[in-house]
């Protein structure tokens, strides 16, 4: 078995930003110029859908994943930001229990 391969992400956004989105490309475009990380996934994202409505978000937020150096990138920012675990969670869209078992694994 080989090691898992992430999707090209920046093909399939510039596919998408093509095809759906030419008035975001000048927006997007120079974001997908870089190795794309988790982070800038869910930016990119953002700013490609918006906000979405409540329903579908809670289906999204069930198929996400976080590699070890997202995980740790995002306590970093927590600790730059002063933010407890609720803020944070809520910054990125986590569950706060979340949070708190990564600090236990990646801090404590």
């Amino acid at each position: 078995m080989g090691k898992f391969e992430q999707p090209d992400y920046n093909r399939i956004y510039n596919d998408i930003v093509e095809k759906k989105f030419p008035q975001r490309k000048e927006e997007i475009l120079p974001l997908l110029q870089n190795h794309l990380t988790v982070l800038d996934v869910i930016r990119i994202n953002k700013i490609i859908f918006g906000k979405g409505n409540y329903h579908i978000n809670k289906l999204n937020q069930k198929h996400k994943s976080y590699d070890k150096e997202t995980i740790l990138k995002i306590l970093d920012y927590q600790k730059k930001n002063h933010y407890n675990n609720i803020t944070l969670a809520k910054h990125f869209n986590l569950s706060r229990n979340t949070v708190a078992k990564w600090r236990k694994i990646f801090i404590n």
